[in-house]
């Protein structure tokens, strides 16, 4: 994906830090990438970088306006197009990861046009994608798995890929998420993909390798979501995982956007395993990844060891402590 940068992020009025994900995940994994973000008012999120006017961005050598927000749904608010037709005509290219496709709103249209500017959508798959076959294939693949959405799937999934390469392991990390598309500059947007066809793109996704190579897959959603499972089981049956990580937030009590209770970690092991088996016979859990964003340091210590000694697997937080017990589990 061809993205000039740096990037003015557009946070919009989010509601709050995550749904500045996508946002976030550019600050965090190419910093260098990020001229600084703009914010309406009653936005709630805070990316830690300057704040700039699409004028001042554009002063600043700014070449891509970069929808940071994500939503239920992937809409783009009304309030947001005035913004965008403006940055347009500062001369920005505007990246979206929504949903509602930029070139579907006729004076965004129009405003690209006459600024000979680009639309660049991350999360319209290339396709056409075939029918999963279940057919085994060669290499290693990770999938992380969730018991939320927003739990942290993508940047353990990143951070693996990471300390593999770092080990001189072949490894690739495989965006499905128009954020992680952002950061790797390709992938398939799995929850754009017609439901029919969405195991067959994660099975082009990772396709046979040679036999030491490791896909590391960027999961979505929880099997325990009721409004993202469908994709989560997707990505489970067409990636056949020979591993999987549990992404897991300890503080939280509900799934975002919905009013149910946040699955447990046992519960999901038990559910990938068993529902994974049907294309990788051999799926097993080599570690669980702990969120503790919301701990302090020691709460977060004692909730990953009270964790380990419940499992009986590598658990780490991705950021705070890297992934090294995990990937000394998945390698020989």
């Amino acid at each position: 994906m061809d993205l000039e940068t740096p990037y003015l992020v557009f946070l919009g009025d989010a509601k709050d830090a995550l749904a500045a994900k996508t946002g976030q995940g550019i600050v965090d994994w190419r910093p260098e990438a990020v001229a600084g973000q703009l914010r309406l008012p009653g936005c709630y999120a805070d990316l830690g970088v300057a704040d700039l006017s699409i004028q001042q961005a554009a002063e600043a050598g700014t070449r891509t306006f970069l929808i940071g927000v994500v939503n239920p749904g992937g809409v783009l608010p009304k309030q947001w197009q005035g913004v965008i037709v403006e940055a347009l005509a500062a001369g920005l290219d505007v990246a979206n990861g929504l949903h509602t496709p930029l070139d579907s709103i006729p004076e965004i249209i129009e405003a690209a046009r006459r600024s000979d500017r680009r639309l660049i959508e991350t999360r319209r798959p290339a396709g056409p994608f075939p029918v999963a076959s279940g057919r085994q294939r060669t290499g290693k693949r990770l999938l992380t798995v969730g018991t939320d959405c927003s739990v942290g799937k993508k940047y353990a999934a990143l951070a693996i890929e990471r300390e593999l390469v770092a080990r001189n392991v072949a490894a690739d990390f495989r965006a499905t998420g128009q954020t992680g598309i952002l950061i790797a500059g390709s992938g398939i947007p799995i929850d754009a993909v017609v439901a029919d066809f969405a195991a067959g793109a994660a099975e082009t996704l990772s396709p046979d390798n040679d036999p030491d190579h490791w896909d590391v897959v960027e999961g979505q959603g929880s099997l325990f979501h009721p409004s993202f499972a469908g994709v989560s089981l997707a990505l489970l049956h067409g990636t056949q995982p020979d591993a999987f990580v549990v992404c897991h937030e300890p503080t939280r009590k509900t799934m975002r956007n919905v009013d149910a209770p946040i699955a447990g970690i046992d519960a999901v092991i038990e559910q990938t395993m068993v529902l994974g088996r049907l294309t990788n016979p051999a799926v097993r859990c080599v570690g669980i990844a702990l969120n503790t964003s919301e701990l302090d340091a020691g709460g977060a210590s004692r909730t990953i060891e009270q964790t380990r000694r419940q499992f009986g697997v590598p658990v780490c937080d991705p950021v705070r402590h890297g992934v090294e017990a995990i990937v000394d589990e998945m390698l020989p």
